[in-house]
This record gives C-alpha cells, sequence and structure tokens, in this order.
C-alpha cells in the first residue's frame, strides 16, 4: 500500500517520538521499528529519517550520541529528552483530536457503527 507523502511527514515526528520514548536507538532500530509497528506498510529510507532526526535534535526533543553497537560498530544513538516527553504528549492530544474527527465522519459515512470496528 502507498501512504500518501503529506500523510507520512505529518505523522513522522509524532511517531519517531513515541518510538523513542520507549528507548535510545540508533537510526536503523528506528526504521525497523516503524516497519515492524505498521505490519510493513510503511518502508522509510535513511533520507526520510535522518533529516527529521536532525530536526528534532535541533528542537532539543531528541539528543544524540555515539556509540558502539552490539557488533563493535560505531552508530549514533538518539534519545527522548525532557522537552521532547512533553512535545510527545501534545502530539497525542492533536493526533487524538484528529482520529476522533475522522471516525466521526468515517462513520457517518459507512451509516453508522458497524465502520468503528475499523478504529478498534
Amino acid at each position: 500500500m502507498h501512504i500518501d507523502k503529506d500523510l507520512v511527514a505529518a505523522s513522522a515526528t509524532p511517531l519517531v517520538l513515541g518510538i523513542l520514548a520507549d528507548g535510545d536507538l540508533h537510526g536503523y532500530a528506528i526504521l525497523k521499528r516503524v516497519g515492524e509497528l505498521s505490519g510493513g506498510r510503511m518502508q522509510w529510507t535513511d533520507g526520510m529519517l535522518y533529516p527529521l532526526l536532525h530536526r528534532l535534535e535541533r528542537n532539543g526533543w531528541v539528543s544524540a550520541q555515539w556509540g558502539l553497537s552490539e557488533a563493535g560498530r560505531k552508530r549514533k544513538h538518539y534519545a527522548l529528552t525532557t522537552a521532547g516527553r512533553a512535545a510527545l504528549g501534545e502530539r497525542q492530544a492533536q493526533w487524538g483530536v484528529v482520529a476522533d474527527a475522522l471516525r466521526q465522519v468515517w462513520n457517518d459515512l459507512a451509516g453508522g457503527p458497524a465502520a468503528a470496528e475499523v478504529w478498534a
């Protein structure tokens, strides 16, 4: 399934912040987690992820530190900051409003409660 680039862009920040809320990760692990969470339907590239991580770092929402992987390779690990945790909370509230509005519109289009199962 192709997911529109505007939808990917809009969801990228809260998705990465939410992934990092579970713990520090390097870029490849973030890409892998996005694929897992979407059941393989979202396949991000390095070219999409790293500019986002750099922007989140400039905003103070993510910190980065060089470390070694299990294989002994040097990798940059990203961590959620206190400000990033606050930004994640704001994004959760905003996306809750959007999801509720979409749920109502799609329930109305589908003729009622049966469509709600899509969101369950």
